[in-house]
């Protein structure tokens, strides 16, 4: 299943990323790895990983 965010998750974003825009984006990457019960179980250091792989640059609008 592929993560399709909505109109709210979208406006989650744009205020997140407006203060910490790192933030923002480990939001949407978290997003994106949760299960259909919005659990996600993955280390520090595998977060990191997924982050250097997911995003060029961590601080860019990424949607």
């Amino acid at each position: 299943m592929t993560f399709k965010p909505n109109r709210r998750f979208k406006k989650r974003y744009d205020r997140i990323f407006e203060n910490n825009p790192m933030a923002a984006n480990i939001f949407l990457l978290i997003a994106e790895l949760a299960g259909e019960r919005g659990r996600v179980r993955i280390t520090e250091e595998e977060l990191t990983q997924l982050m250097e792989a997911r995003f060029e640059d961590p601080a860019e609008y990424a949607l």
